[in-house]
């Protein structure tokens, strides 16, 4: 509880940085531009706190989603996509099942390419329907947000904010490609901060070192896949060229669910504010069925049953 407590208090302060641009006393508007999925489950502990606070909210979610459903605690602004429940559904099944199938390496790497094509462009095609309803943009214009509460790890709130020219707060775990660190302009010695999937130790060899610095090489084609179409939509409504970077570049605040207990620690900037752990602040004990489920499937029967007398011998000699 009071790790929560601590956590919500740190958003608080990024989020009232961007609010207070008024006068204390009077309450500000926030537009949430969340990220489908799982990530909108931790942004909405800060919508709420935000609304505790007496600020207004509102979220702008597609019409085809998964977790973001009506509140009293906020406004739902929906827009219609180009696409059914069942194509959603039926994409986002496929992606997750390639996580549990066994394969070569090469082989898994093509379906998953695949996979985040089709996934790309759905999200892209969400993006569009966003950026390209008319009626809808212009309602959001008039409604004079003070801050844009958004998720870059799809850019459209962040293209959406630069083109009605609101400032943004950034919530997110990180970006691929270390595009977020390239948002921050913040230094990023391959030298001694370990990348993302290397397993890298935080002392490294010559070697290691060097996979530092390619490894990241393989993830660029991922991230120009990914997020081309949208300094493309971006170049479009501000009509002169445009890249992500500078898109992220114009971020006030960056959130940060991380923090430097589960990541190497590295170089940072003001505007950065470590909030890991707010994912966990409404925590729910799993079911025994489930967590008996998850054991059976992860260790081996042999070490289920070794735990289990350790447990009894130890439950023995305590009594």
């Amino acid at each position: 509880m009071a790790l929560g407590l601590q956590l919500r208090q740190q958003v608080l302060a990024g989020l009232l940085l961007c609010l207070c641009a008024r006068r204390w006393a009077e309450a500000g508007k926030v537009l949430v531009v969340p990220m489908e999925g799982s990530h909108w489950l931790s942004m909405r502990e800060a919508v709420w706190e935000l609304h505790a606070r007496g600020h207004q909210a509102v979220v702008v979610a597609l019409e085809v989603n998964l977790h973001i459903k009506a509140e009293d605690f906020f406004t739902t602004k929906t827009y219609t996509v180009p696409y059914t429940r069942d194509e959603f559904d039926f994409l986002g099944k496929t992606h997750i099942q390639l996580l549990f199938e066994r394969a070569h390496f090469l082989t898994m790497l093509l379906k998953t390419m695949a996979s985040l094509k089709n996934v790309t462009l759905l999200f892209a095609r969400s993006c569009e329907a966003l950026l390209y309803n008319k009626d809808l943009i212009r309602d959001l214009n008039a409604s004079s947000f003070d801050v844009v509460l958004t998720d870059p790890v799809h850019p459209c709130g962040a293209v959406l904010a630069k083109y009605l020219s609101i400032p943004s707060v950034f919530f997110l775990r990180q970006i691929p490609c270390d595009l977020d660190v390239e948002g921050t302009a913040c230094p990023n010695p391959f030298s001694y901060v370990p990348r993302l999937l290397t397993r890298n130790p935080d002392h490294m060899t010559f070697f290691q070192r060097v996979k530092n610095m390619l490894y990241p090489l393989a993830l660029k084609y991922i991230c120009l896949v990914t997020f081309t179409p949208y300094a493309r939509m971006a170049s479009e409504l501000l009509q002169r060229e445009v890249s992500l970077v500078e898109i992220l570049a114009s971020g006030s605040m960056w959130l940060f669910r991380r923090d430097f207990v589960m990541d190497y620690p590295r170089p940072i900037t003001p505007n950065m504010v470590f909030i890991g752990g707010i994912n966990c602040a409404n925590k729910k004990p799993l079911s025994q069925v489930y967590t008996a489920a998850f054991v059976q499937s992860v260790f081996p029967v042999e070490h289920i049953l070794l735990v289990k007398e350790i447990l009894k011998t130890f439950h023995h000699t305590a009594n």
